[in-house]
């Protein structure tokens, strides 16, 4: 693995990251998640998880985001009325971001502590092998994969329900 190519992808990530939590108009948010889930695609690719590298471009870039961008124009947000209660949470995301530092610090100059080994471990699925993938998803993780897919619906639903009425009070 290069390590310039890692450090690329990295720096994709996390650019497309703070994007997103530090833009006002949430299209850009909406963008700056898109650039950072590109980053995210490039990582799996460099660590030859060739499905998780088609998976992430075509169900969460290609499927996923552009339906939220599409929900994003539908409902017509009002940006500046929905993020004026938020503006004062500033110094509560400045602890956080302070604590999370002061973690990643403590880990990285002490290393993560040692962990009993799981009882129940899952089979992790040989490389490139795509049908046992498949297998565990709609076996074993069926219930939460459809669970997902109807809260996207829902929050869907519940995008239009809200766009065709405020329309309809216009």
């Amino acid at each position: 693995m290069d390590p310039v190519f890692f450090y690329l992808f990295a720096l994709m990530t996390l650019s497309g990251a703070l994007v997103t939590i530090l833009r006002r108009n949430p299209i850009h948010c909406a963008l700056g998640l898109i650039f950072s889930l590109l980053g995210v695609a490039g990582l799996f690719l460099l660590a030859a998880a060739e499905f998780l590298f088609a998976a992430q471009i075509l169900l969460y870039i290609g499927g996923v985001m552009v339906l939220f961008l599409f929900v994003i124009m539908l409902i017509h947000l009002d940006v500046h009325t929905l993020l004026r209660p938020y503006s004062r949470l500033w110094p509560l995301a400045l602890a956080t971001t302070l604590a999370l530092a002061l973690e990643l610090a403590w880990l990285i100059r002490h290393g993560l502590p040692q962990l009993p080994p799981a009882r129940n471990p899952l089979p992790s699925p040989a490389p490139g092998n795509t049908e046992q993938i498949a297998d565990s998803l709609f076996t074993t993780f069926v219930l939460p994969f459809e669970a997902a897919s109807l809260l996207l619906l829902a929050a869907i639903v519940g995008a239009v329900w809200l766009a065709r009425k405020k329309e309809a009070a216009s």
